[in-house]
């Protein structure tokens, strides 16, 4: 009897970021801490949080990916892993530091932006009173 593997389909918004096959273990990160799956592991479902997924193949070896929050899905030999972004790498110092860069100026895009869209509601609300008095 073959040894069992998984089929991995890890997504991004807009793309596939990696398909593969072959797949011997995957770890990730929940809340709740880190978990692995094994090919007869049951069906399952979870949350992710950021932090760094492992998955192991012959082909490959462990390979290293940091995710952003997301969701797992595992049917069957297939687990399908949804992220809102994702960076690979070997080294994980390199990797750990790319995140930061990365995820980090994500962050401050994501402040400018809720500071603007806050500005035009107050704008639109005042607009609206003043409009409303008249």
């Amino acid at each position: 009897m073959p040894p069992a593997s998984m089929n991995l389909k890890l997504l991004l918004p807009f793309r596939v970021f990696a398909e593969k096959t072959g797949v011997s273990r995957i770890v990730a990160e929940s809340r709740a801490g880190s978990f692995g799956l094994l090919p007869h592991r049951l069906d399952c479902v979870a949350a992710l949080a950021p932090g760094i997924l492992i998955y192991e193949s012959e082909a490959e070896g462990e390979v290293y990916v940091a995710v952003d929050e997301g969701v797992l899905v595992k049917t069957g030999q297939d687990v399908l892993i949804s992220v809102r972004n994702a960076i690979a790498g070997t080294d994980l110092g390199q990797l750990h530091a790319a995140v930061e860069r990365e995820f980090l100026s994500l962050n401050e895009r994501e402040m400018n932006v809720r500071s603007v869209m806050a500005k035009m509601e107050s704008s639109f609300i005042r607009r609206f009173v003043e409009f409303h008095r008249e």
